[in-house]
C-alpha cells in the first residue's frame, strides 16, 4: 500500500470523524463549522482564480492594477458559497434533521468514493478530458455506491426511508451533480494549471479538492425537497 493511499486514508477517517461530531453537537457549533468551512472554501477558490487571470501569488496581483474579471469572480464565489451553500446548509439541517444532513454527505461521499474505486479497479475508457483520471466506470461507481447510504438507512429504519422510485432518483440526483461539481472544479483547475486547491488535507489536497461536489449537491437537495 502506497504512502499516499495510506494518507488518504487516514485524512478520511479524521474528516468522517469531525463530520459526525459537528453533525451531532448543536446548531452553534454546526453555524460555526460551515462558516469556517465556507472561509476555507473562498480562499482556495481566490488561489485558483489568481492564476486564472494570470497572476502567480497574491503578492504579484499587489503589484499590478486593479483586475475586474479576479474581483467579480471572488464576489460571485463569496455569495455563492456563504448566501446560497452554507446557508441553505443550516435549513436543511434545522428542517431535515442532523440524520438527513448527514444522509445526505454520505450520498455525496459515497459518490466520490464509488469513482475512486471503480476507476482504480476497473479503469477503462476515460470520461472527459476535463479530467483524465476520472473513467465511465469511475462514474458507474459513483452511482451504484451513492445507493448505499439508503440501503443503510433503510436496514436500521431510520428516517422512515422506502426503496422506491423517488428515494432512488434523489440518491442518483444527487450524485449526477456531485459528480459535474466535482467536473467543474477540475475544468477551473485544469484552466488554472493547479493540480490541487490546497495542502491542507494528507493525501487529498485542498478542502475544496473533497467538497467540490457537496457545495453543488446541498442547494439542489434543499430544491429537490421542495418539489418532493
Amino acid at each position: 500500500m502506497s504512502q499516499n493511499l495510506l494518507n488518504r486514508i487516514f485524512t478520511s477517517i479524521i474528516l468522517l470523524s469531525l463530520l459526525f461530531f459537528v453533525n451531532f453537537s448543536n446548531q452553534y457549533i454546526f453555524i460555526l463549522s460551515i462558516l469556517i468551512l465556507g472561509t476555507i472554501i473562498c480562499i482556495e477558490a481566490n488561489n485558483i482564480f489568481l492564476r486564472l487571470v494570470g497572476f502567480k501569488s497574491s503578492k504579484d496581483m499587489m503589484l499590478k492594477k486593479f483586475n475586474f474579471k479576479f474581483l467579480t469572480l471572488n464576489l460571485i464565489t463569496f455569495i455563492y458559497v456563504f448566501f446560497i451553500f452554507c446557508n441553505l446548509s443550516f435549513e436543511i439541517y434545522s428542517n431535515e434533521g442532523s440524520i438527513f444532513f448527514l444522509y445526505l454527505m454520505c450520498i455525496c461521499i459515497f459518490t466520490d468514493i464509488g469513482g475512486y474505486v471503480f476507476g482504480k479497479v476497473i479503469g477503462g475508457k476515460k470520461l472527459s478530458k476535463i479530467s483524465p483520471n476520472k473513467t465511465i466506470s469511475g462514474t458507474i461507481g459513483s452511482f451504484l455506491f451513492s445507493l448505499l447510504p439508503l440501503i443503510f438507512l433503510l436496514n436500521f429504519n431510520y428516517l422512515d426511508l422506502e426503496f422506491n422510485i423517488n428515494n432512488i432518483t434523489f440518491c442518483l440526483l444527487i450524485s449526477l451533480i456531485s459528480q459535474l461539481g466535482d467536473l467543474f472544479i477540475s475544468y477551473l483547475k485544469r484552466k488554472s494549471k493547479i493540480k490541487d486547491t490546497g495542502k491542507i488535507l494528507p493525501g487529498h489536497g485542498g478542502i475544496l479538492d473533497r467538497v467540490d461536489g457537496i457545495i453543488f449537491a446541498v442547494p439542489f437537495s434543499y430544491i429537490l425537497l421542495k418539489i418532493i
